[in-house]
């Protein structure tokens, strides 16, 4: 993986270079003649990512003289997606607190990683979506395309063999696309330039200068956007040999409820660390006032998806019954485990597979619980969760570990021997940690564990009786030079038909949006808005039944230590919160929750923890070992910064705060 990394000297090199050619220059005409050079035709460094003036127009041209050539141009479109499965690209994935790994990397590219390591920064920004470099792909260059193919399909004295039903669609595919790339912006930057269109090649450079513009209208622009691609998209996907992971209505409207969820959040609703942000002409780029009716907005977005949904068939997945019957406890865990791994099951709202294959993530979740093939190399398997990952998720009563009244886990390390009644989560006689035991079916269907039971298609038994499970201490089969640091493995994200025989994966679309995420966005909403109703109960309940889990209020009345917390809006809050860190566990998603829950300062400082794995003996390999201090400044580090030679090209544009 080496071969593929950024090379941050050449980065550094050419912006270097930038720089000292603007210093060349006092007098104000030239400074704006080589602003306009850099913007419009640099060649000392790459074009800027605010480049909103086409080029190659014959090209453009061609592209639009017939339906196969214009078809083409679409795709390049979904190209533009980031690699959302691959954690060396994606840092939903590796930039929060749910898995590390060893470091320096082997076979790996850490540079998304180096975010969670304190390494950000504004000469090289890592992850850097808008000039596209450090691990992402360039999200205005992404946005400049789908203008270019909007402007020529709305045209239809262009490609005149396109029937008008396909140019509706295919115009509201790339209005989602550029709405989705505008999200992607205002998530990582706040408030971002929109491009609403293009410019023409002899735009004057005070129109090409552009700003940022304040975060409510960004996402006033971004929910109207969606409302018109919605409008223009079809329900579902009728040719699924050929278009699976087109975009559709419910994909525009979930992502609209998504949107507007974040937008009424602690970060971007009312936040009191940037009341003094503004641009150079003294614009406040965040509003000071919190707005509750923000969440309104936000509640209703969610529960018009969940209606489009429902009448797309889309619904909660269950796991189906086998030709080979299985046990209720391993049904209720495979339902949740492939919620997100099985692919186009019934849940998914939208699925991504543009650059986005699913064999890299699979490979280092992978773990060696087949003995008869122990000998066989796992790729690159340096990722696991984190202990603290492994910590939130709930008891079997379906609360807490730290509130759970019937069940001790204070000492976490303490061995214990596993019994035939726990043989589908734990092989039997097998004696690993007490943080392993009484634990929620989704603890077991998203994490592999020394001694976790590993049941997959092709169980040698046929059934989850007598199947596979993991032993990873060293000296064992499953112990090998790349197990995960941490002593766990993302279980969660191997679909079920791999086969350590022939090393051979089952590709699946990456869970961009799916059902149970957008049930508990719901709840959320309307629990921020009016506390804890009817419906908020509902919706969170729904996805705990799925997991085999009693609805929230008997769990915690009759189990927890806090019996009365679902009853108020903040301690419904916290139940939504991990639930939805624990039902999207790995999907990328607990990351940006932090973010927009302002809960990042508190969640993201602290030691990394797992077990000791280099030790042979259970007494030695369960102790808790700190592998690294995190150190995430507030408020700085809420929001990417914008590469410094950027604000030296657009003077318009201005840092965000503390960088």
């Amino acid at each position: 993986m080496n071969s593929n990394k950024i090379n941050d000297n050449d980065i550094h090199q050419k912006q270097a270079g930038c720089r000292r050619l603007l210093a060349l220059f006092t007098n104000k005409s030239y400074v704006l003649v080589v602003i306009a050079i850099l913007v419009l035709a640099c060649t000392s460094c790459k074009k800027s990512y605010l480049d909103v003036v086409p080029d190659n127009v014959a090209t453009i041209d061609n592209a639009f003289t017939s339906k196969n050539e214009a078809e083409k141009y679409l795709v390049t479109l979904y190209a533009y997606l980031p690699r959302q499965s691959d954690p060396q690209y994606n840092p939903g994935l590796i930039a929060g607190d749910e898995i590390w790994m060893d470091f320096p990397a082997l076979r790996f590219d850490d540079v998304i990683l180096r975010i969670a390591r304190g390494e950000q920064n504004t000469v090289a920004p890592r992850a850097n979506y808008m000039e596209g470099t450090n691990g992402v792909p360039s999200m205005y260059k992404a946005i400049r395309d789908c203008n270019i193919f909007i402007e020529n399909i709305s045209n239809p004295a262009k490609v005149p063999d396109l029937g008008s039903d396909l140019r509706t669609r295919w115009i509201g595919e790339a209005q989602f696309l550029k709405a989705y790339y505008h999200f992607m912006l205002l998530r990582a930057y706040g408030p971002i330039p929109i491009i609403d269109k293009n410019l023409a090649v002899d735009a004057p450079i005070d129109q090409i200068r552009v700003k940022r513009q304040p975060v409510d209208a960004v996402v006033n622009y971004i929910a109207a956007l969606l409302d018109t691609a919605a409008a223009k998209l079809p329900l579902t996907i009728a040719n699924k040999t050929t278009e699976l992971g087109r975009v559709t209505k419910p994909a525009a409207l979930s992502l609209k409820a998504r949107l507007l969820a974040t937008a009424a959040s602690p970060l971007f609703n009312g936040n009191p660390d940037y009341t003094s942000f503004k641009d150079r002409d003294g614009v406040i780029l965040f509003n000071p006032a919190f707005n509750a009716e923000k969440w309104k907005k936000a509640a209703d977005a969610c529960k018009a998806a969940i209606d489009v949904c429902n009448d797309a068939s889309i619904q909660l997945y269950t796991f189906p019954a086998q030709l080979v019957p299985l046990s209720p406890t391993t049904t209720a865990e495979m339902s949740t485990r492939n919620a997100a791994s099985e692919s186009w099951n019934s849940e998914l709202i939208w699925g991504l597979t543009a650059n986005n294959g699913t064999n890299f993530i699979q490979s280092i979740s992978a773990g060696q619980y087949d003995p008869a093939n122990a000998t066989k190399a796992a790729n690159n398997v340096q990722l696991g969760p984190t202990l603290k990952m492994v910590k939130l998720f709930y008891t079997k009563n379906g609360v807490p570990i730290t509130e759970d009244k019937t069940l001790d886990f204070s000492k976490i390390a303490t061995l214990r021997t596993a019994t035939h009644d726990e043989r589908f989560d734990i092989a039997e006689n097998y004696q690993t940690a007490r943080l392993n035991f009484d634990r929620e079916p989704r603890f077991y269907a998203s994490l592999g564990f020394d001694g976790g039971v590993w049941y997959m298609a092709n169980s040698p038994s046929l059934s989850d009786e007598n199947t596979w499970h993991l032993e990873s201490k060293v000296g064992q089969y499953g112990a090998t030079s790349a197990t995960p640091i941490t002593g766990y493995y993302m279980k969660k994200l191997l679909n079920w038909h791999f086969e350590w025989a022939n090393y051979q994966f089952q590709n699946y679309a990456w869970p961009e949006i799916r059902l149970a995420d957008l049930y508990l966005l719901y709840a959320e909403a309307l629990n921020e808005y009016e506390g804890p109703t009817a419906d908020v109960y509902d919706y969170v309940n729904r996805v705990r039944a799925r997991a085999g889990l009693q609805t929230v209020q008997s769990a915690w009345t009759n189990f927890s230590s806090n019996s009365t917390k679902f009853t108020s809006k903040e301690g419904m809050r916290s139940i939504i919160q991990q639930e939805r860190s624990i039902e999207l566990a790995f999907e990328g998603q607990r990351y940006w929750d932090l973010l927009r829950w302002k809960k990042a300062g508190q969640e993201l400082n602290g030691n990394i923890t797992g077990w000791d794995i280099r030790q042979t003996s259970a007494d030695l390999y369960y102790r808790e070992t700190t592998f690294f201090s995190r150190h995430f400044i507030v408020p700085r580090d809420y929001l990417t910064p914008i590469m410094e030679n950027d604000l030296l090209v657009n003077q318009n544009l201005v840092q965000n705060p503390n960088w």
